[in-house]
């Protein structure tokens, strides 16, 4: 899929409010090289507002992607729903204070004087990509009874207690009591 469907031509946005949709498959995390997400089917929802200088830009993005269970391997479904506020600034930006954010939460973005477009799917793709929880797993019970057979549900504790008995630490084991 080609990135172009994201690019939000800015000089030819009418004051006011615009509306725009999106959406955002398989295909677009591919056209990162991202192999940690295996489907997706996201819609993103973008109001501009544009007043003189100002621009500002809400993107809600919701869908879910389908990535791999830490735990089992299986493809692990996972709903995504956030949203990125943008103020769009023109210029280099040289003051020396600290502009990641403006005085309304937004996320500043820079662009050059000479730029007619902000292209957002770079913004898209950071987004969900720091929306996905860190561990990924199935809930209790909702991973593969064939992987999870391999990785011990039961097993790895009666290994280590036969260990134990040969074990020359086994005679310090009721040293400190129960």
């Amino acid at each position: 899929m080609d990135r172009n469907g994201f690019a939000i031509p800015l000089n030819g946005l009418a004051p006011g409010r615009t509306g725009l949709r999106m959406q955002a498959g398989k295909e677009f995390f591919e056209s990162f090289d991202n192999t940690e997400i295996l489907d997706a089917s996201l819609q993103i929802l973008t109001e501009i507002e544009k007043s003189g200088d100002y621009i500002g830009i809400d993107c809600r993005i919701s869908g879910e992607v389908v990535v791999e269970c830490d735990r089992c391997l299986d493809p692990l479904p996972i709903p995504v729903d956030t949203v990125a506020r943008l103020s769009v600034k023109f210029g280099c930006g040289n003051d020396d204070r600290d502009d990641s954010e403006d005085l309304s939460g937004r996320e500043i973005v820079r662009l050059s004087d000479t730029d007619a477009d902000l292209d957002l799917a770079q913004v898209i793709y950071d987004y969900v990509c720091l929306s996905l929880p860190l561990k990924r797993t199935h809930p209790e019970g909702g991973c593969n009874p064939a992987a999870m057979k391999y990785l011990g549900a039961g097993g790895v504790d009666e290994d280590k207690a036969d260990e134990g008995k040969d074990s020359p630490f086994a005679m310090l084991g009721g040293l400190f009591g129960n």
